[in-house]
């Protein structure tokens, strides 16, 4: 079984933030789980580059559309490597091979009869002397009537539309009202595919809200997808077409297979016999806000170019900042890399993980919660555990773990796999809590045990046993805690002497000789942290 892994792909018109973190975290921890079980899984991802946002902020910074993504891509892929992420491939959607899988896609899904063209109706703003794309336009939702709901959307009521059906429509390009001409467009026949999407609710989500959501979409017609763009856009051409676009939402999904195709082009692997493998599976990892995309039209779309890949889209929740969503004008909007000048990475990898689960409800960021899950998860009862014993054993054992000291650990063999279910189910919030649990235990064990007071009575053997015990326990906690805080726990290896891990060495004597224990964490302080609200 072989799994290509993905996140959303960040838009290319500004760096990342914190929300952005969430998703990125959430999918490589699980890509590292996988690993561990001894899986083949790589993590892939891509600047998402086209559409009209792009075109608008290069004429902004005076730059040229290629210029901006090509300085956006450089931070995108920067931050991936700040947050400790084990990427395979980071592409881009404006190239070579995103331009050739979307073509073939789209002149597939043409000669099947899935694309047809017709003459639509479109807002189009006078003073910019352009058609608005959906992004562009805001109004009061024809479904609920709440106001300020962009084109495509309403984030309040979750309904879809088309930006005619808005009340009161205002480009936000010049925030005037504006006018309706009509143009020729490229539609995909998505309703046509209302029964093929049925079929695969249940098997590509598990999530019930997600699939009673969808249920209820498909239970109504489904609207023709719009696949075209006047110019001026910056994107691909329709194949044949001097004039019209490929849509951003099109061709950005098609940026998974490129960056995937990019890798295999750059590893010797045939991209197309590894999408044809049955074992090859595809998994998404998004936000609830991008679901109708994911599991509408980009099954509609691979289903008409004949690839059957996705296993499953997993959707998760939005990052709110102190309870409120994140609003650079609220001033609590965190950027990504910004983030890592107040704390360590793995710092905010384990936060965010603790409470991630297969709900899609919000996940709120507390500054005042992060320092003390910090201070007291990983380091008043993980680290804890080794600072507490290892320097007993250099001390006193020439640094030896004494074998066969594995009592406490087997103690745990069922909580063990409990973890490793819940990290495989997504269930990380779960998964963390249980580790914790046990490093209180060991910390309880270390307190009543008091391998100092052995070695000051001269007792030295129990002094090793017990540390011996405890760092056995300590070991099995690092490798279940790797996915989530790789950076952290890669040190901790080093000073355990442990070069390979996996779960199989878990409960197992795998420790023989460890280095000296040394802080590689401190405490954080609130006061520190003042000035990380933008």
């Amino acid at each position: 079984m072989k799994y290509l892994i993905t996140s959303a792909l960040p838009y290319a018109n500004a760096p990342l933030h914190l929300g952005h973190i969430l998703e990125i975290i959430q999918t490589d921890v699980w890509v590292r789980h996988l690993n561990l079980k001894g899986l083949e899984a790589h993590y892939f991802c891509a600047s998402d580059t086209h559409g009209t946002p792009v075109m608008l902020k290069s004429k902004e910074e005076n730059i040229t559309p290629e210029e901006l993504i090509q300085k956006i891509y450089g931070l995108h892929k920067n931050t991936f490597k700040n947050y400790n992420v084990n990427l395979a491939n980071f592409h881009s959607t404006h190239s070579d091979e995103n331009e050739q899988l979307t073509t073939e896609i789209f002149k597939k899904a043409l000669d099947k009869g899935f694309v047809y063209t017709k003459k639509i109706k479109q807002l189009f703003d006078n003073k910019e002397n352009m058609f608005l794309s959906d992004r562009f336009v805001k109004g009061a939702c024809p479904a609920c009537g709440v106001a300020d709901q962009y084109g495509d959307a309403c984030e309040v009521c979750g309904s879809t539309y088309d930006a005619l059906d808005l009340s009161d429509p205002i480009s936000t390009l010049s925030d005037s009202k504006p006018s309706i001409k009509e143009s020729e467009h490229y539609f995909f026949k998505l309703n046509e595919l209302s029964d093929y999407l049925s079929s695969k609710v249940d098997e590509l989500s598990n999530q019930s809200p997600i699939k009673h959501k969808l249920k209820e979409w498909l239970d109504g017609d489904l609207k023709d997808w719009d696949v075209s763009r006047d110019e001026p856009y910056f994107g691909f051409k329709v194949p044949g077409e001097e004039n019209k676009y490929i849509y951003v939402w099109m061709d950005a999904p098609v940026g998974y297979l490129s960056s995937i195709k990019n890798w295999c082009d750059m590893n010797e692997y045939d991209y197309e016999k590894l999408l044809s493998d049955r074992d090859t599976k595809l998994v998404h990892f998004i936000g609830k806000d991008i679901v109708y995309f994911h599991l509408l039209f980009w099954p509609a779309m691979l289903h008409a170019a004949d690839i059957e890949n996705i296993e499953e889209v997993f959707v998760h929740g939005f990052l709110t900042i102190e309870g409120m969503k994140m609003s650079k004008s609220r001033g609590n909007f965190i950027l990504a890399d910004k983030a890592l000048e107040y704390a360590n990475a793995d710092f905010y990898r384990y936060y965010l993980s603790s409470k991630l689960n297969t709900d899609i409800s919000d996940i709120n960021f507390s500054v005042d919660d992060f320092v003390q899950k910090i201070n007291s998860d990983l380091i008043g009862k993980y680290i804890n555990i080794a600072s507490r014993t290892q320097n007993f054993l250099t001390k006193h054992n020439n640094s030896e773990v004494k074998q066969n000291c594995q009592n406490e650990t087997n103690k745990y063999k069922d909580l063990y796999a409990e973890i490793v279910s819940q990290t495989n189910d997504r269930e990380y919030s779960k998964a963390l809590k249980n580790i914790m649990s046990i490093a209180d235990e060991a910390n309880s064990y270390i307190s009543s045990m008091e391998p100092w007071s052995k070695a000051k009575d001269g007792d030295i053997d129990s002094c090793i046993e017990i540390c011996s015990e405890s760092l056995n326990l300590f070991k099995d906690l690092t490798i279940l805690l790797s996915p989530y805080i790789p950076n952290i726990t890669g040190s901790l290896f080093k000073l355990l002497n442990l070069k390979q891990t996996d779960y199989d060495q878990i409960s197992k004597d795998c420790l023989k000789e460890v280095k000296p224990f040394k802080a590689i964490i401190t405490r954080l302080e609130k006061s520190e942290f003042e000035g990380i609200l933008n």
